[in-house]
Formats: structure tokens, sequence, C-alpha cells
């Protein structure tokens, strides 16, 4: 293994342990990716989640962000053409390409004169494209395009571990609410069963009623149950903590 490639494989598992979003961690990619290829570069990201189009995500500066916008406030460009075709595009020069004329005329006017776009690919699948920039023509040479597509595959594999990462915190933010929620409702239930004499089923029954009735969501109703008894809102034990 290369010095390089051990370098780019140590940022991006930096990348991974220490940023708390998949927009930060797009954010840090994009500048790993400008020191891999060419520090004088700049790089954009985008992502494509849950079915919406793709949309900038993360930069590593601002000029890289307005090149990333022209193209999704057009609709097309080399990073669209990447995620879409799911293969690397290249522009050697925005001023003499007949590609994508509205970004190119954009791109020179913001000194862009040339750049590399390449699919991100998780499960099979593009879901992103990293976009490199550079300020003169032909800048993506052999030994840049090489070190460029090698970093994009061993970004597709951070990200992909990225997105499962998410994937499961919002689970687990799922979760911890419907336990909340359930645990809420007991306590309601546990109250009318006392005050109205009943059994259970016969609380529940009574307690779906009267959010029906009353258009309250039922756990909004259970815990304004519990607040009117207790004095205070309900403020249920996290089962994923230890009691002290």
């Amino acid at each position: 293994m290369s010095s390089e490639v051990r370098e780019d494989l140590e940022g991006l598992q930096n990348a991974l342990l220490t940023t708390d979003s998949v927009a930060e961690f797009l954010h840090e990619l994009a500048v790993l990716a400008t020191q891999a290829v060419d520090g004088a570069m700049t790089c954009g990201m985008a992502l494509q989640q849950d079915g919406r189009p793709p949309s900038a995500t993360a930069s590593s500066d601002p000029l890289a962000a307005a090149a990333d916008e022209v193209q999704y406030q057009s609709g097309d460009g080399p990073s669209l053409h990447a995620i879409r075709h799911a293969r690397p595009v290249r522009i050697d020069d925005t001023a003499a390409s007949d590609q994508w004329q509205k970004f190119c005329v954009q791109a020179v006017e913001l000194g862009i004169r040339s750049c590399h776009a390449l699919p991100l690919i998780v499960d099979g699948e593009p879901v992103g494209a990293l976009t490199l920039y550079a300020g003169r023509p032909s800048a993506f040479g052999p030994d840049e395009t090489e070190r460029a597509d090698s970093f994009a595959r061993d970004a597709s594999g951070a990200l992909t571990l990225a997105l499962r990462m998410a994937a499961c915190t919002d689970l687990n933010d799922q979760l911890r609410s419907s336990i909340s929620s359930r645990t809420v409702i007991d306590q309601a239930l546990g109250v009318i069963m006392a005050t109205e004499h009943c059994a259970q089923d016969r609380a529940i029954a009574l307690l779906r009623s009267i959010s029906q009735n009353t258009n309250v969501r039922l756990r909004e109703l259970a815990a304004s149950i519990v607040t009117r008894v207790s004095g205070e809102p309900p403020q249920p034990a996290s089962p994923f903590e230890e009691d002290d």
C-alpha cells in the first residue's frame, strides 16, 4: 500500500470518527479530495437520498459550492451526469466545451476552466457525486485522474458506512420515541383504570374515544392526563440508560 493511499484511508477513517452528520462527513470528504488530488483544486459534493433529486450537500470552499449550485439549479451538468450514468465525466476546458453550455459559461465566469466529476456508489447504486474543479484548462492529466478515481472509490466505501451509521441513529431515535410514547400511554391507562374502576381493555377504549372526539393525538392526551394527576409532565426513564 502506497503512502498516499494510506493517508487517504486514514483521513477517511478520521472523518467517520469525528463527524456527527452525513453533511459534516461530506464536507470532510470534499477537503480530503482536494488534498489527495491537488491542493490547488476545489471540490463539491452532492447526494441523492429518499428518492429526491440530487442536491449540492457540501463543498471544500464557496467556489465549489457556487459551481455545484449552477448545475442543480439548471438540472444538468457534469456532476448530475456522473450520478445518472454512474461513470466519471471530465471537462478539459470549459471555455471550449460544447457540452452543458450553460454550466460551462458560468463556470468560466467563476474562474473554473476544467473539472472532473465522479459518482459515489453505495450498494451498487450511484447516490452522489464528487466533483473537482480547477482554475486552469486540462488540469486532470493521467496522474490526477488516477488519484481522483482511487479516492472516489475509497470515499464510496466510507460513505456507505456513514449512511448506515446515520440510518442506525435514526432508527434508535424512532425506537426511543416509540417506547417513550408507550410508557406515557401506559401511565395514563393506569390513571383511567384507577379512576373508572375498569379493566385495561375498557381504559384503552375510553382513551381512544376521547382522542378521536377531541382530535388530540393519543400521546398528547395521555401526557395531559398524567400531568393533571401528578402535577408535572411525565418524564419516563429511557430504557437504554442505566439507573444511577
